[in-house]
């Protein structure tokens, strides 16, 4: 019987991680968790691939990057802060579609995603070369690549976990760049913070 309940509850939690998304869906943000970590208007959460921004509150990574760096807990959440504050205001409340790579979601359940901000103009944070457009029935969209946008800001870091790298090269030179130009928190007080590209 133990085997059997078992047995039922790995299947419902394969069928969880299996479960369809709709990559073509224009979804509206509704809320923002952290730097990279949304909430959609079906529900879900999203966790930026590829990207990783500092904790906005003290919690067990935020001592973990606070050991890794060499940095106090104080400036991590405060820079936390910032970068949550920077995404809010880039997505919260607006269209977003979602990209997936090989894996679509984490071990919390959260969506895995390459985040694409749907608008009528074209955002100016990217260099244009980096925005996308496309159309739906007739009508121009623009779009901006988020995860893309918080790395050439300065206000996240490549974080690399396999199998999702699809744009680990481009995110990784958009960190030099952003590296390169003092950029966001690169301007502050992370020139001597030990890049983690995983």
């Amino acid at each position: 019987m133990k085997l059997l309940k078992c047995g039922i509850g790995l299947l419902v939690f394969t069928c969880f991680l299996a479960a369809p998304v709709y990559p073509d869906t224009l979804l509206t943000v509704t809320r923002c968790i952290d730097g990279d970590t949304l909430q959609l208007s079906n529900g879900e959460k999203v966790r930026l691939i590829g990207v990783d921004t500092p904790e906005s509150k003290n919690n067990a990574k935020t001592r973990r990057d606070a050991k890794r760096t060499g940095q106090d807990i104080k400036t991590i959440t405060e820079q936390g802060k910032k970068a949550k504050e920077f995404t809010r205001q880039l997505v919260e409340g607006k269209q977003v579609r979602l990209e997936f790579d090989v894996r679509q979601r984490d071990k919390y359940g959260r969506l895995l995603a390459y985040v694409y901000v749907v608008s009528d103009i074209p955002n100016v944070v990217l260099p244009n070369k980096r925005i996308g457009h496309y159309d739906v029935q007739g009508e121009k969209y623009y779009e901006e690549f988020l995860n893309a946008t918080l790395v050439w800001s300065g206000y996240a870091q490549v974080m690399t976990v396999p199998p999702n790298v699809k744009y680990q090269d481009l995110f990784l030179q958009l960190q030099e760049e952003a590296r390169g130009q003092g950029a966001g928190f690169w301007g502050e007080s992370l020139n001597n913070m030990k890049v983690d590209a995983r």
